[in-house]
């Protein structure tokens, strides 16, 4: 498993302090698998562990880092099939249905899209995981039954290929 620091709006050129650009640079890759993970980036980086959390909750605040959470890798942990369900749903109750999708467990993640009417209708989409095809089609039968009337209709598209997700890196200035 792999906890990593989701960054945004931040630009080489962005004009970012030098302890904001080291700390991003510290924790774009992930957060060290240890038990005081903050500890020992702040160590590595030669300020306190208080100083490290005051800066990445500015940098939250301010927006510059959009979350901190843990991001498994669902190969590794067996789950093969990955299926994102997507769903029409009336815009008026899109968010109202969303967060009750998005609070499943087996829902990791769950968002609004725009329709391409008339090709493409749904709006809503949450990708569910399983060991096998027909584990993420039960799963998404399951929510199918929880939503009844509320969603006219849905699909699964299912992964062929894994792609590597990684957001905006700054190069440490030493490597430029």
């Amino acid at each position: 498993m792999d906890q990593r620091v989701k960054h945004t709006n931040i630009e080489q050129d962005s004009g970012i302090d030098e302890l904001d650009r080291r700390i991003v640079i510290a924790t774009q890759s992930g957060l060290p698998v240890v038990a005081q993970p903050y500890q020992q980036i702040a160590s590595e980086l030669d300020i306190s562990e208080e100083l490290l959390m005051q800066r990445l909750e500015a940098m939250k605040q301010d927006g510059r880092i959009r979350r901190i959470g843990v991001v498994p890798n669902h190969y590794k942990l067996g789950y093969t099939a990955n299926g994102m369900s997507v769903w029409d749903v009336p815009d008026e109750i899109i968010d109202e249905v969303g967060e009750a999708m998005g609070k499943l467990d087996m829902v990791s993640h769950c968002y609004q899209r725009p329709r391409f009417l008339p090709e493409w209708s749904y709006n809503l989409f949450a990708m569910v995981h399983g060991h096998t095809r027909d584990e993420v089609i039960q799963k998404v039968e399951q929510i199918a039954e929880m939503l009844g009337e509320r969603a006219k209709q849905h699909d699964i598209l299912f992964s062929t290929r894994i792609l590597k997700k990684t957001g905006l890196r700054l190069k440490d200035k030493k490597e430029s």
